[in-house]
């Protein structure tokens, strides 16, 4: 199953708040290439980069959870086979670390 948009869209507010997040993480990252820059601690670095993809992950689990809780069961409910198998895609690609 492949889509190009959402089985069911965001809500404005969920599109907004998403935005927002990765916004503040693109602030954290110029800030750490800032820190680079600036020949920082490396230990520093680090922390900030560890928080940075805290904020990430956070973002695609809140992505994730859209998808199962909107797109999956919509599209399990128009009888889609493949649904469950586009799930444990998801899942698996997003889990890489």
């Amino acid at each position: 199953m492949k889509h190009d948009q959402p089985i069911v869209p965001r809500k404005d507010e969920e599109t907004k708040l998403l935005q927002n997040r990765l916004r503040r993480i693109e602030g954290q990252i110029r800030g750490i290439a800032q820190m680079v820059e600036d020949d920082r601690y490396c230990t520093d670095i680090l922390v900030q980069i560890s928080a940075a993809n805290k904020a990430l992950k956070n973002v695609g689990l809140q992505v994730l959870e859209h998808h199962t809780a909107h797109c999956v069961v919509d599209a399990a409910k128009n009888g889609e086979d493949d649904v469950m198998e586009d799930l444990l895609k998801a899942i698996r690609q997003f889990s890489k670390t």
